[in-house]
């Protein structure tokens, strides 16, 4: 796996400035490391929504250290590039989660909550 640093380094081959001037982006792709220490933790920003979400947190466009300003998407595209090869879809990382039984249980809480739809016979006058 390539580290932050090694990314950023990349970026300044490609588009100039210092290593410090994409370090936070990089750094945002791979915070999921902390909870997941393999690959698999890519699942949580490496797709297209997660560029979307990097430009959201870093802003539309960099400055860099030369003055240059670019799309902080670029950096983002590089960076999971570099890490998969392709951009993938959330959905196309979503696909390759294996379904288990826990994943869809759900507890119907309205009756307990919404007054409007409580058991009249169970109700206490």
């Amino acid at each position: 796996m390539a580290h932050p640093y090694h990314h950023a380094l990349s970026s300044v081959k490609k588009w100039g400035g210092t290593v410090e001037d994409y370090l936070a982006c990089h750094e945002f792709f791979d915070a999921s490391k902390l909870i997941l220490a393999d690959f698999r933790h890519r699942a949580l920003r490496h797709h297209a929504e997660g560029i979307f979400l990097l430009e959201q947190v870093h802003g539309k466009t960099l400055t860099l250290s030369t003055g240059r300003v670019i799309p902080t998407r670029w950096v983002g595209e590089q960076h999971v590039r570099e890490d998969l090869g392709f951009i993938p879809s959330f959905a196309d990382w979503a696909r390759s989660i294996r379904a288990e039984a826990w994943m869809g249980r759900t507890q119907k809480i309205e009756p307990e909550v919404d007054p409007h739809l409580a058991d009249p016979v169970r109700e206490v006058s």
